[in-house]
């Protein structure tokens, strides 16, 4: 278990590196801003006849060039400057990456991250990575590692447990696959994406050296805190409507103020129907959609 939860932290942790430094690099650096977002080749398979023996240097130019696209994205979203196109070329570039060179693992592995990833730091396509890492297992299928981010992405992403709990043992089954992972699925499908794991997984990444992986693990903390108490809080509402027959016109009739979560911002209160969720403005949002048990 703690080696799967290593594993997943170590995936995590590449990515986080690998925005760092395309954060430094275009503070320091900067690039020439995108003048066209145009893929004059979008058929993988063209691109492979026309790149003759040159296949796996078009693949890393392409790969290049999906990061800069991602990273001026990420960016661009950070400051409030979105386009109607913001990673739109993400999946065409991917596509074209791996077809060009199929067994190219870190575009597999990476782009699929980058894909699942939601708003603002990515397109929120867990779909268009699940296709990703499909396509890497049908080029290389006893590639254990793709059943295993294919895992995490239903893990995380689409909170689809079963579907998880199915990937892992997928994963565990290939040749060369280390003995965590088979009771790491287990724990998935028993306990249906328990909060207390994504904590265990987010906790290793809280002594990082690098403060941007710090600030991303916190954050995410944070929002796992702030499920627990909408969960708290919806509760206590339930018995007050038990106790008086009717629902509390705001969260301060039953605690005298406001209820804020960590970050200061009052949660928000439908008195109509009881449910609580966070405030508008609050820099937790969106809280992810997977996290449903404690």
């Amino acid at each position: 278990m703690a080696r799967g939860l290593a594993a997943a932290a170590g995936l995590v942790l590449g990515l986080s590196l690998s925005i760092a430094i395309l954060h430094a690099r275009e503070t320091g650096y900067p690039a020439p801003p995108e003048t066209e977002r145009l893929l004059y080749l979008r058929s993988g398979r063209t691109a492979d006849r026309l790149m003759l023996t040159f296949d796996a240097i078009a693949a890393d130019l392409y790969w290049i060039r999906a990061i800069q696209h991602y990273g001026r994205d990420v960016m661009a979203e950070r400051r409030g400057r979105r386009r109607a196109d913001s990673f739109g070329l993400l999946q065409p570039l991917l596509d074209l990456t791996t077809t060009l060179d199929p067994h190219f693992s870190i575009a597999y592995r990476f782009g699929s991250i980058f894909l699942a990833m939601q708003p603002p730091e990515g397109p929120g396509r867990p779909d268009q990575a699940i296709a990703l890492l499909e396509k890497g297992l049908r080029a290389t299928p006893d590639r254990w590692q793709y059943a295993y981010d294919l895992g995490w992405v239903h893990y995380w992403h689409t909170g689809d447990f079963t579907a998880a709990a199915d990937w892992f043992d997928r994963a565990a089954d290939m040749p060369r696959a280390p003995a965590w992972i088979r009771p790491f699925a287990a724990i998935t499908r028993a306990q249906g994406g328990h909060r207390a794991e994504a904590r265990a997984a987010l906790a290793t990444l809280l002594d990082s050296s690098e403060v941007y992986i710090r600030n991303a693990a916190e954050r995410a903390l944070l929002q796992l805190k702030a499920l627990d108490g909408i969960d708290e809080l919806e509760a206590i509402v339930a018995q007050v409507r038990a106790q008086t027959g009717r629902l509390p016109s705001s969260l301060a009739e039953i605690f005298g103020s406001a209820v804020a979560d960590d970050t200061g911002t009052p949660f928000a209160y439908d008195p109509e129907t009881g449910e609580v969720s966070l405030g508008p403005g609050s820099p937790l949002a969106p809280l992810p959609k997977t996290m449903g048990a404690r």
